[in-house]
């Protein structure tokens, strides 16, 4: 089967992309637009969501996501049966940053971002500007939340303007030290709401 076709013979001439057989598929599941929102929530059951074993990995991606308050951290937390957003997570995080005035810049491990057998949030994106041009955007792994035998893993990467003007890049990975099933994803800012922004929810087929 052809996946390429090509107008003439480079890649930036495609037209057409097909899927390969065997890598799976993206099939859209939620769409929320925020608003002022305190919490954007995504609950199994709830508000044709879907997060149980219909698929073995979801993917969140996030759209300008724009804070009300100057200097938030983007985060995030996981639900495991009750009705609190608190699973047991151990996580890494580390990340890029470069200036705008070409000052600083500097790649580290930031190890009072990560959480370790917490039951807190978890930092997405830190600092993030309330410039009425500065936002965050990126996307996170969720895999195999309904597995009631194993940890769940998720990573997720996110770019970022900081609220005194440098550009983040930020890399985390981690996983829910629970067997139980993992049923609700919640984000949120670590301080005021979510002024507006578009969070998109897929499975993996």
């Amino acid at each position: 089967m052809a996946l390429v076709k090509l107008n003439n013979r480079g890649v930036r001439s495609a037209t057409t992309f097909g899927s390969i057989t065997g890598l799976g598929s993206m099939v859209f599941i939620k769409k929320v637009t925020a608003s002022s929102s305190a919490t954007v929530s995504f609950v199994d059951g709830t508000s044709d969501v879907v997060l149980d074993d219909t698929y073995k990995e979801y993917m969140f991606t996030f759209k300008d996501i724009h804070p009300a308050t100057d200097s938030a951290d983007f985060q995030v937390n996981f639900r495991d049966g009750s009705s609190a957003y608190d699973a047991t997570k151990t996580t890494t995080f580390f990340r890029a940053y470069h200036d705008e005035g070409d000052t600083a810049t500097v790649l580290q491990y930031e190890a009072n971002d990560d959480v370790a057998q917490g039951t807190g949030v978890q930092l997405l994106a830190v600092g993030v500007g309330s410039d009425n041009d500065q936002s965050c955007s990126g996307v996170l792994h969720l895999y195999d939340p309904s597995s009631t035998t194993f940890v769940k893993h998720f990573i997720s990467t996110f770019s970022n303007n900081n609220a005194s003007d440098y550009y983040n890049n930020s890399y985390i990975a981690g996983y829910c030290n629970v067997t139980a099933a993992i049923d609700g994803v919640q984000f949120s800012f670590s301080s005021g709401n979510i002024d507006a922004g578009v969070i998109k929810m897929y499975g993996v087929a």
